[in-house]
């Protein structure tokens, strides 16, 4: 019987090395209980997966509301001397 392997080397970077080796000791043992480990084991793994993918999209969107808060402060320094400028015609006229 030809297995696949669960943990291809590229994969293993994915997913937290002891969960990596806990996965390789659940493939060791027996049949009885290695059927029920290795879903609780996937399930894991793909808890871990979508948690890192979370993560990211929250790591992405406060850069991006960072530089979106620079812009906007910029923009109102440029406004506040336009006003000021504004102003300043006013009163010499």
């Amino acid at each position: 019987m030809i297995r696949n392997a669960r943990f291809p080397d590229g994969e293993d970077e994915e997913i937290p090395r002891e969960l990596a080796e806990l996965g390789k000791c659940i493939e060791g043992l027996s049949d009885p209980a290695r059927a029920e480990l290795i879903q609780a084991h996937q399930r894991v793994i793909d808890s871990v997966r979508r948690r890192r993918r979370i993560l990211s999209l929250v790591q992405e969107a406060l850069s991006q509301l960072r530089l979106d808060i620079k812009y906007l402060m910029f923009d109102l320094e440029v406004t506040r001397q336009e006003r000021d400028e504004l102003k300043q015609q006013l009163e010499d006229r």
